[in-house]
């Protein structure tokens, strides 16, 4: 039996899996394991993990990189029915191109204590509109992070 994969509905673990595949790439290519995707319409449509060490640029976060690649394909600078996954708590910056972009949606994996968002602010510094998701396979996005950092030391 043929089906339609438009009309599958997709689970928030399903997606994170995608975007911890993104974050097992940049571990390879000894970036810091972080990986993003957008999701629109249960469609992944832009992809994303660290580049900052490829392109010696700190602001090449996967959520960065995801983002822009969704404002291409769209032809759009505002997202606001997408949902972005993103292995790891985002940081400030990136919460701030989430803000100005009006990201439906932002679930994450693991929490990040030093650098993620909620170390800085009690308040998500995102737009009003944006539905926060936490903990999708958390322990997974974890490991990758901690495995990274313990193969570095």
């Amino acid at each position: 039996m043929q089906y339609d994969e438009s009309t599958v509905m997709f689970s928030h673990e399903y997606f994170m899996r995608q975007a911890l595949r993104e974050a097992q790439e940049a571990f390879n290519r000894d970036e810091v394991p972080v990986g993003a995707l957008v999701v629109l319409n249960n469609r992944i449509i832009a992809r994303g993990h660290n580049q900052v060490e490829l392109l010696n640029d700190s602001t090449a976060h996967a959520e960065i990189l995801a983002l822009t690649t969704a404002y291409q394909a769209l032809g759009s600078k505002y997202l606001p029915d997408a949902t972005l996954y993103v292995t790891v708590e985002p940081c400030l910056m990136c919460c701030g191109a989430m803000y100005w972009g009006k990201i439906g949606r932002i679930v994450y994996g693991a929490s990040d204590e030093k650098n993620g968002y909620r170390h800085f602010t009690t308040t998500p510094p995102l737009h009003p509109k944006t539905e926060i998701v936490t903990g999708i396979l958390a322990g997974e996005c974890a490991r990758l992070i901690k495995d990274f950092f313990k193969a570095r030391r």
